[in-house]
C-alpha cells in the first residue's frame, strides 16, 4: 500500500501540514515513522478521511462556473474499487470533489487501482481517464 508524507497529505486534501499533524495527534489520521523519522500516512487512512472531509462539506452556495475547459485533471486517492468479471467502478476523492469512472476491469487491474492509491481523473466530456502519476 502507498503511503505520504505529511506534506503530500496536506496538499492532497487541502489543508496545511501543521492540520494534517493535529489529526494525527488527536489519533483521527493514523501515521508511521518512515526510516528517516518523518511520518508517513497510509494511503487506506487517507482515503478514508478524504471522503469523511468530503462527505462533511456543504455544497459551496451560489457557486456558478464562469469559466470550463474540456481538460479537467483532478489529483486524489482511490477511495473504492468495485470490478466484476468484465467492468470496473473506481471512485477517486479529489478535495471535496468525487469522480466515478467506469473502465474495464483489465484497465483497472494494470494501473494498480484499489482504495489508497493515488491518481488522475482526466475529464473529456462525458469520459473519465484514471492516471497514475509519475513518482517524485
Amino acid at each position: 500500500m502507498p503511503t505520504f508524507t505529511v506534506r503530500e497529505a496536506a496538499a492532497l486534501l487541502g489543508v496545511s501540514d501543521d492540520t494534517v499533524r493535529r489529526w494525527a495527534d488527536a489519533g483521527r489520521l493514523p501515521t508511521t515513522a518512515l526510516p528517516s523519522g518523518r511520518l508517513a500516512v497510509d494511503g487506506a487512512d487517507l482515503a478514508r478521511l478524504a471522503g469523511e472531509i468530503a462527505a462533511a462539506a456543504p455544497p459551496p452556495a451560489g457557486a456558478r462556473v464562469v469559466q470550463e475547459s474540456a481538460r479537467n485533471r483532478f489529483t486524489g486517492l482511490v477511495t473504492r474499487v468495485v470490478r466484476d468479471t468484465v467492468m470496473a467502478q473506481v471512485e477517486l476523492q479529489a478535495g471535496p470533489h468525487r469522480v466515478v469512472s467506469l473502465m474495464s476491469r483489465e484497465a483497472a487491474d494494470e494501473l494498480g487501482l484499489e482504495p489508497g492509491v493515488l491518481a488522475v481523473a482526466a475529464v473529456k466530456s462525458t469520459n473519465v481517464v484514471v492516471e497514475i502519476p509519475e513518482a517524485p
